[in-house]
């Protein structure tokens, strides 16, 4: 894993987010918004892949759904979504299987919804287990970013346990670390996660 900061460009994590995968989605491809809290990134995502792709956006709360339809209505958006009430580690149960091992990018934005009951929260049991689902399904060349948050109360174990996550990962798998010039124990860490299957190396016949 690769550390980095973000002082330099002068923009948030989650529009450093965009940045980095306005490089690689085109229309037509399938994406996954894991965690659609109040709709930002899926509407980024949907934008990027309209008229003719798919976002796929979980969140398990009606607020948050209502928030994400109404918010990509407003934008006239709302062609490419796909809004789903199940939690990001169901995603498995609900990708249709022809975009199975075509997903282009897939964006988790963990910890709770703002201005929400904060006791409701990304857990790092489910959050694993969605990371793992969504690896099972990229397509070559695909990028997962994960927005971590400390500060909170489970906060700093999950941020733990995604790190983990990620240093486990195969050579098939690059990963960056962005952070906040700030950086201290409780400030939001960006996981940039690579997925290139041309990375691995081929098995020798015996």
């Amino acid at each position: 894993m690769t550390n980095r900061s973000s002082g330099a460009k002068r923009l948030s994590l989650s529009q450093q987010a965009h940045e980095i995968l306005k490089k690689i989605i085109n229309e037509k491809d399938a994406v996954i918004d894991a965690t659609c809290g109040n709709g930002y990134d899926s509407l980024f995502l949907s934008r990027q892949v309209s008229p003719l792709g798919c976002v796929y956006s979980f969140d398990i709360q009606s607020m948050a759904i209502d928030a994400t339809y109404r918010r990509l209505q407003e934008a006239n958006a709302l062609a490419p979504l796909k809004l789903i009430r199940a939690g990001h580690e169901q995603m498995l149960d609900h990708i249709r299987q022809e975009d199975c091992g075509k997903i282009k990018a897939v964006m988790f934005n963990l910890g709770y919804l703002p201005h929400s009951d904060k006791q409701v929260i990304t857990t790092s049991k489910t959050t694993l287990m969605a990371l793992n689902s969504a690896k099972s399904i990229l397509a070559d060349s695909a990028i997962m970013t994960i927005l971590v948050y400390s500060g909170h109360e489970g906060g700093f174990d999950e941020s733990q346990a995604v790190q983990r996550w990620c240093a486990q990962l195969s050579e098939e798998f690059e990963v960056d670390v962005l952070q906040s010039i700030r950086a201290s124990a409780v400030t939001p860490q960006l996981f940039v996660v690579r997925y290139t299957a041309s990375n691995s190396k081929p098995t020798l016949d015996r």
